[in-house]
């Protein structure tokens, strides 16, 4: 055999090695197309989180407007109310980061009226125009007006506004826990739905009976 053919010989045996290569590396890549890993959350678990991040913001915001020198009391529920949503929202963006999904929903309490509950296709990262503002959507949530009355107000005004905000707030995310934990059949998001809707109940509790002692009982609320 004859340089010239030992040379050819060569190429083409380096040819095949690199196709079986890029072959085998290839490979994966198209039994995960053909088997994609399962969403790690439904569209609806997603929507929940999402919204009740919001719902939670908004928690944490009336606690901090909450004038400083209020009764000890209201101010150590405030207190205990944002220790706790605090923690929770932790923990709801850490499960969207790991999802890939966005944090605001582009279509608030859309998951309310989710036909396919237990579905696990998702799309976090999707917009939507002309979507409606979660303030206006959100069962409890305050104006920003309200926000501002509250920062503003001192004393008994500064408590009786505290309380019957927070009061609300707590009943709209009573009523989100309440749904999610209907429509999801298991998992640990319908878990935190059952634990959100406990903790809120308790704290609805003391928030209603703190506000019975600073407004009269047929005073509206």
């Amino acid at each position: 055999m004859t340089r010239a053919h030992w040379i050819r010989y060569a190429a083409f045996a380096g040819l095949a090695v690199l196709l079986l290569v890029i072959g085998a590396a290839m490979r994966p890549l198209v039994i995960a197309e053909e088997h994609p890993e399962p969403a790690l959350m439904s569209e609806l678990e997603i929507g929940f989180t999402q919204d009740m991040v919001a719902h939670h913001g908004q928690a944490l915001l009336m606690a901090q407007r909450l004038d400083g020198a209020a009764d000890p009391t209201v101010r150590a529920l405030a207190q205990q109310i944002a220790d706790s949503q605090r923690t929770e929202l932790g923990m709801m963006l850490g499960w969207l980061r790991m999802a890939h999904a966005v944090t605001i929903n582009p279509q608030p309490m859309a998951w309310m009226h989710e036909e396919r509950p237990h579905a696990h296709e998702h799309s976090g990262a999707t917009t939507a125009t002309a979507a409606p503002t979660a303030a206006a959507t959100m069962p409890g949530m305050a104006t920003m007006d309200e926000l501002d009355a509250l920062a503003a107000a001192r004393g008994v005004d500064a408590e009786v506004r505290f309380l019957r905000l927070m009061h609300r707030h707590h009943a709209g995310g009573i009523q989100m826990a309440q749904t999610a934990d209907r429509l999801l059949a298991s998992g640990i998001v319908k878990q935190a739905a059952r634990d959100m809707f406990d903790t809120q109940t308790r704290e609805a509790g003391l928030l209603g009976l703190l506000l019975t002692q600073r407004v009269p009982a047929d005073a509206p609320r």
